[in-house]
C-alpha cells in the first residue's frame, strides 16, 4: 500500500460540547517497534470519546489527542518486531486513542481478526466494548452459568454486549433501561427481564428475584447504594463508569453481612499487557461466538467522519440503541 503524506482527521479544537469536534490535516503516522498502521474503514463512537472531547478524560501518556478507541480496517503497514500481521490483513482493534482519522498506530497484541461473517461497519463495534464487558463480567466479575445478572443501560453499546455474552454464557440476565421501546429491545437481545427505571424500582424487581451475583454499572451515584440492596449473599459489584457521579453514601453494615464484593475498572489506563490478555481470551472464547453468529454487535446509526459532532450529539441525548460508528474509509 502506498501511504499518503497526510490524512483527514476530526480533532478536538478546545474543551466543550460535540461542536468543538473539527475536521482537520495530519501527518499519517508510522508504526513504531511492535505496532501495526491501519487503514480505518469505520471507527466506534463510545462514552470515554465524549468525556475527552469534555476535558475530563486526558489521553494516557504518548497516546494520539485525537478521539476513536476502537476501529476496524486494513493493515496498511507494520512496525519492527510485528510478524501475526501483514499489510492487507483485515482487522479490527483496540486503540490508546486517534480513530477518528484516515489512518491510526496500535500494539499489534490489541489487534484482532474481523470475525467470519461480520463487515468492517460492525467489526468496529467490537473491540472497546467486547474488551469492557468480558474484562469485567467475566475476567473480573465472575460471572458463571446459573447466577443472576444485572447490568444498567441495557440499550447502550456495552449494555447490549453484556446482555448478549451473559447470555451466551447460561446467566439469568436482567436489565434496566429508559422507555419500554429500550426495554423491548433488551428482551429481544436475551434478557429475562427488562426494568424500565422510569416506571419501576429495580431494587424491589431484584429481591422478588431473589437478588442478583452480579451487578454492573455505569451509572455510579445513589445507584451504588440500590445495587447493594439488590445484591445476594457473596454477590459482586462491578463499576465502570459514573454517568450520576462517583460520590455516594454507603452503610457498609450491608457489605459485611451479605460478604460483598465492590470492584472496578477503566480500560484506557491499563497496560499493554493487560490488554493483550484480554484480546487472547476474546480471540479464543468470543470470536467463535460472533463467527457463529451467538452473539452480534447491535448497530444504531451512521454518521460520515466530518460528522463527528452529530455523532457525540446522538449519542449525549441517549436516543440510541446499540453502537454508533463513523465511516471513515
Amino acid at each position: 500500500m502506498t501511504l499518503p503524506q497526510t490524512m483527514q482527521v476530526v480533532e478536538i479544537s478546545k474543551p466543550g460540547g460535540p461542536e468543538v469536534l473539527v475536521p482537520a490535516t495530519r501527518p499519517v503516522p508510522q508504526p513504531g517497534h511492535g505496532e501495526v498502521l491501519i487503514k480505518v474503514a469505520y471507527a466506534g463512537v463510545n462514552r470515554p470519546d465524549a468525556l475527552q472531547r469534555a476535558g475530563s478524560y486526558a489521553p494516557p501518556p504518548g497516546a494520539s489527542d485525537l478521539p476513536g478507541l476502537e476501529a476496524s480496517g486494513e493493515v496498511a503497514a507494520v512496525g519492527a518486531g510485528v510478524t501475526e500481521w501483514a499489510p492487507g490483513d483485515k482487522v479490527c482493534a483496540l486503540l490508546p486513542g486517534g480513530g477518528y482519522a484516515d489512518f491510526v498506530c496500535t500494539p499489534a497484541a490489541h489487534v484482532l481478526p474481523v470475525p467470519d461473517g461480520l463487515d468492517m461497519k460492525a467489526a468496529a463495534c467490537l473491540p472497546e466494548t467486547f474488551f469492557t464487558v468480558y474484562s469485567n463480567v467475566v475476567m473480573r466479575g465472575g460471572l458463571e452459568a446459573g447466577e443472576v445478572f444485572l447490568v444498567h443501560g441495557g440499550s447502550s453499546g456495552i449494555g447490549t454486549t453484556a446482555i448478549q455474552l451473559a447470555n451466551a454464557l447460561g446467566a439469568r440476565v436482567f436489565t434496566t433501561a429508559g422507555s419500554d421501546e429500550k426495554c423491548a429491545a433488551c428482551v429481544a437481545l436475551g434478557a429475562e427481564r427488562a426494568i424500565n427505571y422510569r416506571d419501576e424500582d429495580f431494587v424491589q424487581v431484584m429481591r422478588d428475584a431473589g437478588g442478583a451475583d452480579l451487578i454492573l454499572d455505569m451509572v455510579g451515584g445513589e445507584y451504588i447504594e440500590r445495587n447493594i440492596k439488590s445484591l445476594r449473599q457473596e454477590g459482586r459489584l462491578v463499576q465502570i463508569a459514573f454517568l450520576g457521579g462517583p460520590v455516594a453514601k454507603l452503610n457498609f453494615a450491608a457489605i459485611m453481612v451479605k460478604r460483598l464484593t465492590l470492584t472496578g475498572s477503566t480500560l484506557r489506563p491499563q497496560s499493554d499487557l493487560a490488554k493483550a490478555r484480554i484480546a487472547d481470551a476474546l480471540k479464543t472464547e468470543v470470536w467463535p461466538m460472533l463467527a457463529a453468529g451467538r452473539i452480534a454487535p447491535v448497530m444504531d446509526q451512521e454518521f460520515a467522519l466530518a460528522d463527528a459532532s452529530l455523532a457525540h450529539a446522538r449519542m449525549e441525548s441517549s436516543a440510541h440503541i446499540g453502537k454508533i460508528v463513523l465511516k471513515v474509509g
